[in-house]
């Protein structure tokens, strides 16, 4: 997790999906959704069960250190650890267990975890877009 946050270069792209895993280790380039999907793959290589997460991560001020993936839909994973369950894993952010991670979908496969879905009727030209909200409170 913190060599990928380390080593690999962050970039936004607003295409759907993820690059194949070998293409991130070559280019040390990727989004939250590649850096994710590498992680996964590494880790189950050595036997152990990971899963894709998607949704949010929470930045509660602007002047904090800079957080990668803020301010959009985030992607990272969960790896399960004998004796402790699903950890959560943030390449992106070098950040490890479920700090300011907000989750809203977790899915073997990153296609199978969508973090937003349903339909629109009416002309294309009508649609303006779409805004998501995340208010986070505390009880």
């Amino acid at each position: 997790c913190y060599a990928i946050h380390e080593s690999f270069v962050y970039s936004r792209r607003t295409e759907p999906g993820t690059q194949p895993p070998l293409v991130t280790l070559h280019l040390r380039r990727g989004t939250c959704r590649d850096f994710a999907l590498f992680m996964m793959e590494a880790v189950r290589s050595l036997g152990f069960a990971a899963r894709f997460v998607t949704g949010y991560i929470y930045v509660p001020t602007r002047d904090k250190l800079e957080v990668r993936g803020g301010g959009s839909t985030h992607a990272w994973c969960q790896v399960y650890l004998p004796g402790a369950g699903w950890v959560e894993f943030d390449p992106t952010n070098g950040i490890v267990g479920n700090r300011e991670l907000i989750r809203v979908a977790v899915a073997r496969h990153p296609r199978q975890a969508i973090p937003l879905s349903g339909s629109y009727s009416g002309s294309a030209s009508s649609f303006l877009g779409m805004d998501v909200e995340v208010k986070v409170t505390r009880e």
